[in-house]
């Protein structure tokens, strides 16, 4: 996997709802520099494991819809 990179746009809405949480949850005020340091720390520290449990998630959905394919399949067959 390459690393992950967020668009612009993406960025500073992140990194704006961590200032917000980090006010309202810690009465702590960061600037846009500080939090968008936070914020690409977390990305570079934390997005693989997120981002292999949301491959994890759809092989598990593309596994449960392969059989109901199999299965459907092997209604179909007809008697020899």
């Amino acid at each position: 996997m390459s690393k992950l990179t967020l668009d612009e746009a993406d960025k500073v809405k992140m990194t704006d709802q961590l200032k917000s949480y980090l006010e309202q949850e810690f009465d702590l005020s960061v600037g846009a520099f500080d939090a968008e340091f936070l914020l690409d720390f977390i990305t570079d520290n934390f997005s693989a494991t997120y981002y292999n449990k949301g491959l994890r998630d759809a092989q598990q959905v593309m596994q449960e819809k392969m059989e109901t394919v199999h299965d459907a399949l092997y209604e179909l067959e007809l008697p020899t």
